[in-house]
């Protein structure tokens, strides 16, 4: 039996927050396709108090940012961009390109090519996020991108020395300092200083994800990645201070940031809730942790490993911690996720920020039919074929011919004949299927 000690705020409550989000951002991009420039620097003001000459950051202030960044600080943004650059090239080289004969005289073949410009978001107005330069912008590099061009908002009214730092590092080509739906139309619709995107891609809060997802079609997106979320999956093995750290680490990133903790300990469940209890007196972000562990945070019990795998497969969290006795079990069951963080000795912090995954993860469910970002959302996998001797042209052709007339495609099979006629020497009626031959048997 499955035993909620703390739930989250209904379905109900948090669909009316999302009707209010979806407006909002309605709003402004349509206000956006209309004024371009001039409405997108009005919203940097209204809600960054920020409206510099050029959004669009020289490769002077670049470098004069890039060189506020302390050695050591930049050390270690280097060996984070070492680590998920290197996993992406790893990807990359999992992606071949394939051309088979099929048949006779038949080549069949894809290739997988480059989206031809991307914009990636970097959050950064209420924390740096130096790491999502990383994700984004470097594996966009990694897929040999032609055109990068990145986005994050002024922190503390400047851009942030060290997130610059780290697009610059990616391999951004164009940087600029906006923030929030501003930069996420500014990039997809375009104006008459920033040429638009084919695709955005990076974390946000729920109006940045949202305008990505009234976007989408116009532009492709990665996916729908924001708010966070996090969940535990834990038994008697650990103890409630890793699990009440690992839940706050998380609520943290914003005040609706789901945190939930599916363990078969009714006793571990009760020690979390009174640790998290203590650690809220006493972590500096407690003021937006304790805001989503209140409205968003769930304790659930259950009576098996089984019971607790489906309702994790059921929630689909971005974020699943494992600490079991069986967490390989889990890798191999677990079916909707954004992304596993099996056994104690790592943690969800580590794939944020270093680690070398992709922190972009699906929210919302998404994880039910994607994965996360990686190297591969950046390409496009394009087939062709080629068709080299009069045989297979025939062959091809008049088995073609037959199953367009089976669909009334009339038009659609001529093409097919005129080949049957020219290659096979066969006179086919027009309009009519390629008779049945032993040829093409």
């Amino acid at each position: 039996m499955i035993n909620h000690l703390k739930s989250a705020r209904t379905a109900a409550e948090r669909h009316d927050d999302e009707l209010k989000v979806r407006e909002t951002v309605a709003t402004i991009l349509v206000d956006i396709e209309r004024r371009g420039d001039v409405a997108v620097r009005e919203l940097s003001q209204k809600f960054d108090n920020y409206s510099p000459s050029s959004f669009l950051l020289s490769a002077s202030e670049i470098e004069a940012l890039v060189n506020k960044v302390s050695s050591k600080d930049m050390r270690d943004i280097r060996f984070a961009h070492e680590q998920v650059r290197n996993f992406a090239q790893i990807q990359r080289d999992s992606m071949k390109d394939v051309e088979v004969e099929t048949l006779p005289g038949v080549i069949l073949g894809h290739r997988h090519i480059p989206v031809q410009s991307v914009g990636c978001y970097i959050p950064g107005g209420k924390f740096p996020m130096v790491a999502s330069a990383h994700m984004s912008v470097a594996t966009a590099s990694v897929a040999k991108v032609p055109r990068i061009i990145a986005a994050t908002p002024p922190f503390k009214g400047e851009p942030n020395p060290a997130v610059i730092a780290a697009m610059k590092l990616g391999g951004a080509h164009e940087i600029y300092v906006i923030g929030g739906i501003q930069a996420i139309g500014a990039m997809a619709i375009g104006t008459k200083t920033i040429k638009p995107v084919d695709m955005l891609v990076g974390p946000g809060n729920a109006f940045v994800a949202e305008a990505k997802r009234q976007l989408y079609g116009r532009v492709g997106i990665d996916l729908f990645a924001g708010p966070t979320e996090t969940m535990v999956i834990a038994d008697e093995t650990v103890d409630a201070e890793i699990c009440a750290t690992d839940l706050l680490g998380q609520a943290e990133h914003g005040y609706n940031s789901p945190a939930v903790l599916v363990t078969n300990s009714g006793k571990l469940a009760r020690d979390t809730l009174s640790e998290i209890e203590r650690l809220l007196t006493i972590l500096p972000t407690a003021e937006t942790a304790s805001k989503s562990w209140e409205d968003f945070g769930e304790v659930i019990v259950c009576d098996s490993y089984d019971e607790m795998l489906a309702v994790a497969n059921n929630i689909v969290s971005e974020h699943v911690q494992v600490m079991t006795d069986r967490d390989n079990w889990f890798l191999e069951n677990m079916r909707s996720y954004g992304a596993l963080f099996l056994g104690p000795r790592t943690n969800v912090a580590n794939g944020d920020k270093v680690i070398g995954t992709n922190h972009t993860l699906p929210t919302k469910k998404a994880g039910r039919y994607t994965g996360g970002l990686w190297v591969g959302k950046f390409l496009k996998t394009h087939s062709y074929q080629k068709v080299l001797t009069d045989e297979a042209a025939a062959l091809i052709g008049q088995y073609g011919s037959r199953l367009c007339m089976l669909e009334g495609f009339v038009g659609h099979a001529e093409q097919c004949n005129v080949r049957v006629r020219r290659y096979g020497g066969l006179n086919v009626p027009y309009g009519a299927g390629a008779p049945y031959r032993e040829a093409a048997e």
